[in-house]
């Protein structure tokens, strides 16, 4: 496959207006972004999810902008040829802008991104539009927002009412006027998000946000079902299943180990003729090696005995 070009905000604009749809995968390491590039994807979102997917916990709050930076910079050395979005964590952008903006710094410098996602929407416009003004793009994410999830209620769907509904809409705008160059939209009503997405001029990327948004975007475990025990999502297709494969390749693994089959012949190496009888006459491993050292073993005691005489 011929190298790709790395999309830019501009490209990425010109497919809304081109009805180009955008793919979107979260990844957060080196083979998973090589893999992902191989196959042709557009953006790897480098998300705060490896929390959950990754790591171990139960949420992304523990995630750290150290974590973000370590993942990052993976998996911008396994995808050199695609447009690479770094997630911001939990209580980085809501102090100082000055903390903000050293958090975006290490991102893109360390993390090797090219850009940066925040979650939030009106309340995080001001840092938003700084950001951007520093030369930084920003995907914005509103909707569920996991970060925020113990005072959203949980997760549910979002903008289901007409309330809620205006509520999305508003931040989406809010966003955009920040200078945000798309937005996603995490379990939102397919309505709602399909009225942002004709409302606003940037791009629109969903996860269980219906059919209408610019772009689509999926975590590379669930994809290719690379959990164990999985948990089944009504927002996600799976198009493969490595689960299933993997862990019937290790079992195989043991068993082959224990019973003696592997390693078989064709996965060891020969050394050249002689050598093992060299070194079985050397070290006892033969009748004769067992004599030779009978004798060195006599040679040193009648050494000690003369020494001591």
């Amino acid at each position: 496959m011929a190298a790709k070009r790395p999309l830019n905000v501009v490209k990425i604009s010109k497919m809304k207006q081109q009805k180009d749809r955008l793919t979107m995968i979260t990844a957060y390491d080196y083979p998973s972004a090589k893999l992902a590039e191989e196959a042709g994807i557009d953006i790897i979102l480098v998300g705060d999810s490896l929390g959950n997917v990754v790591l171990g916990y139960n949420s992304t709050i523990p995630v750290t902008l150290d974590d973000m930076v370590y993942h990052t910079r993976a998996t911008a050395r396994g995808a050199e040829n695609t447009f690479i979005v770094a997630d911001m964590p939990f209580m980085t952008y809501h102090g100082s802008l000055d903390e903000t903006l050293k958090g975006v710094r290490r991102l893109m410098q360390e993390g090797h991104a090219h850009a940066v996602k925040m979650e939030g929407g009106i309340e995080i416009a001001p840092a938003v539009k700084a950001i951007v003004q520093s030369g930084v793009p920003v995907l914005g994410h509103i909707g569920l927002t996991p970060q925020s999830v113990n005072t959203i209620g949980g997760y549910r769907v979002q903008g289901k009412d007409a309330a809620d509904a205006k509520r999305l809409m508003d931040e989406a705008k809010a966003l955009e006027a920040a200078g945000a160059f798309a937005v996603v939209l995490e379990l939102v009503a397919e309505e709602t998000a399909a009225a942002i997405t004709r409302e606003l001029s940037i791009p629109t990327i969903g996860i269980g946000a219906g059919r209408e948004c610019d772009g689509q975007v999926l975590v590379f475990h669930d994809v290719v079902k690379y959990a164990s025990p999985y948990m089944e999502k009504r927002f996600v297709k799976t198009f493969a299943d490595v689960g299933a494969q993997i862990r019937e390749g290790i079992e195989a693994y043991v068993n082959e180990v224990k019973n003696g089959a592997f390693p078989a012949e064709n996965h060891v190496f020969k050394a050249d003729e002689g050598v093992s009888e060299s070194l079985d006459s050397l070290y006892g491993g033969s009748k004769a090696g067992q004599e030779n050292l009978q004798k060195q073993e006599t040679a040193s005691d009648k050494e000690k005995v003369g020494a001591q005489g």
